[in-house]
Formats: C-alpha cells, sequence, structure tokens
C-alpha cells in the first residue's frame, strides 16, 4: 500500500490494517446482511423473494429491528480486524520485498497483483470459517426456510454446532471459493487503488502546490470507494456461490463454485448469479472508502510513509 519507510516496523502495517478493518465492519456490515440474505433468498426455490435491497431492509428492521441488520457481526469483526491486518499488512510488505527497495515512478502491475494476490490467498483461511458462522446466523429470521430446531443462538453456538455435526473441516466449507474470491478480488482492488491514487496526486499536485489534509482524505474516499466496487463486480458470483455453499444444510451438497453458479444459472438466469448486486455496490463505497482512509490516517499516525 503505497512504499513504507525504510525505519518502520513492519507490526505498524497490521495495526493500520486491522483499525481500517473495523471501520469497514462499522460502516459496511448492515449492507451485507441485506446482500446474504437476497443471495439466499432470491436463489433458492420456495420461502419469501425481496423485491429489492430497499424491501429487504424494510423488512428487517420490521421484524428484528436494527440488531437484526448487525446479525453475526462479531464474527464478522473478529475476521474483519485480523483479515484486514492480514491482508494490508502482507500487501505493504510483499510489494517492498518484489520491489526491492527500488522506489517507483509509478504503479507496477508485475509487483501489485501477486503481492495482492498473494494476501487474498493467506486471509481466505481466516475468513473462511468466520464468513461460514456470519452467513449462517444472517440467513436466519422471519423470512427463513432455516428450520428453528436448526437455529443458532450465538455465533459460538453456530461454530460449536457445525464442528459437531460436520468435524473442524466443516468450518472450511466454501474454502475453495473463498480462496479464488479474495486472490482475485483483491488484485483488482489494489489495482485500482494504487492506479486511481497515482493518477490523483500528479493531476492534484500539478495543480496545485500545496496538497493538504482534507485532499489525502477525499483522494482516500475516491480510491477506496471505487476500488471496492470493482472488487466485488469482479467477484459476486463467486460469493454467491459461497453463500449458497456455507449455507447448505445437505452435507453432501456440491461445492464447487462453478458447478454451484451453473445451477444458479438454469434455475434464476445472470440475475441469480449477481444476487444482492445492489445492497453490495451501495456498501462496497462506503466500506473501502472507510478502509482506505482510516489505513491511511493509521499509517500517518504511526509514521509510515505512503509514497
Amino acid at each position: 500500500m503505497g512504499e513504507a519507510s525504510t525505519k518502520s516496523s513492519g507490526y505498524k502495517e497490521y495495526i493500520a490494517g486491522l483499525l481500517a478493518g473495523v471501520a469497514t465492519v462499522v460502516v459496511g456490515h448492515p449492507f451485507d446482511t441485506v446482500k446474504v440474505k437476497l443471495q439466499k433468498h432470491n436463489t433458492e426455490v420456495g420461502g419469501i423473494k425481496y423485491k429489492n435491497g430497499l424491501h429487504c431492509t424494510a423488512r428487517i428492521l420490521a421484524t428484528e429491528g436494527v440488531k437484526g441488520l448487525y446479525k453475526g457481526a462479531t464474527s464478522s469483526f473478529i475476521g474483519m480486524a485480523f483479515e484486514s491486518s492480514l491482508v494490508f499488512g502482507i500487501y505493504s510488505q510483499t510489494k517492498k520485498f518484489l520491489q526491492g527497495g527500488v522506489r517507483s515512478s509509478g504503479p507496477q502491475p508485475q509487483v501489485i497483483i501477486p503481492s495482492a494476490a498473494f494476501g487474498g490467498a493467506i486471509i481466505s483461511f481466516v475468513l473462511c470459517p468466520s464468513e461460514l458462522v456470519k452467513c449462517r446466523m444472517q440467513v436466519q429470521g422471519t423470512d427463513s426456510l432455516v428450520p428453528k430446531s436448526g437455529s443458532y443462538c450465538s455465533p459460538l453456538d453456530c461454530a460449536l454446532k457445525t464442528i459437531r455435526s460436520d468435524g473442524v473441516t466443516g468450518m472450511f466449507r466454501g474454502g475453495t471459493t473463498t480462496l479464488l474470491r479474495e486472490s482475485v478480488g483483491n488484485a483488482v482492488f489494489f489495482s485500482v487503488y494504487e492506479y486511481v491514487r497515482y493518477y490523483m496526486h500528479l493531476r492534484l499536485n500539478n495543480d496545485s502546490s500545496d496538497p493538504n489534509n482534507l485532499t489525502d482524505i477525499g483522494i482516500g474516499i475516491l480510491t477506496g470507494g471505487l476500488g471496492g466496487v470493482a472488487f466485488w463486480s469482479a467477484v459476486l458470483p463467486l460469493d454467491v456461490a459461497k453463500t449458497i455453499i456455507q449455507t447448505s444444510p445437505d452435507k453432501s451438497s456440491p461445492t464447487n463454485p462453478f458447478r454451484v453458479l451453473n445451477s444458479i444459472y438454469q434455475r434464476a438466469g445472470i440475475r441469480g448469479c449477481y444476487a444482492g448486486l445492489g445492497p453490495t455496490i451501495v456498501r462496497a463505497f462506503p466500506a473501502n472508502a472507510a478502509a482506505i482512509v482510516t489505513w491511511e490516517l493509521a499509517m500517518k499516525l504511526l509514521g509510515i510513509k505512503n509514497d
């Protein structure tokens, strides 16, 4: 994430990433709950169908209140804090390693893409179990087809019941799909972030000799927001497949994302493969903008240079 000064300690980049993760959940989790509900309900046979994200949000608020929008947020906070800390920290340090201490005049795709994909692959091992718990908690509720007898009273209860019925490997159901989503998605995210940031700084430095903190926050909002929208536009079908794989009560149901997507396509067309697109894109901009602004401010406060 830009070039860190040689004097900076590696752990600071991980702390900055952790703070970015917390900001992402605070801003983005309600949108995520709506996305998961749409993916589950609008791709399955039977049960209530939501007209759109607003209809789904209104239903959750009417039947479960605001806390319904933050279902599964505990595991999400833990997961996102670790995930964000790792992805930003690994990205920064791998990028530094691949650059070999040489300052580049502009973004280098041969450095950005492998650094981001590597960070994405590593975090998928943290994300998979935490998202499995989150998704299983989120699909419960008034409109759910999930029987009350199989419901979970807390994230810990969900994790324990999953391990009891499916073993420890059950917590990693959908792991391949998560790895694919994170590797591809983060490569897209960081590429958009780095390129938009570089060209905006180039333009602003040409127009003004005195860039200020407000300008940096503005650039952070735009680069983070656009990066987030690009991430989800690229990998949403994989995310739909992951939700179906992770929330399926049948242990023998397919876990190959392309088989799952093919069956969704046969049943619900291309719309089914992009279920939850509305709340995902609406969430992606503010949540990722919050992440990048928090990350960059934390880097500045911790004394890490972000060139």
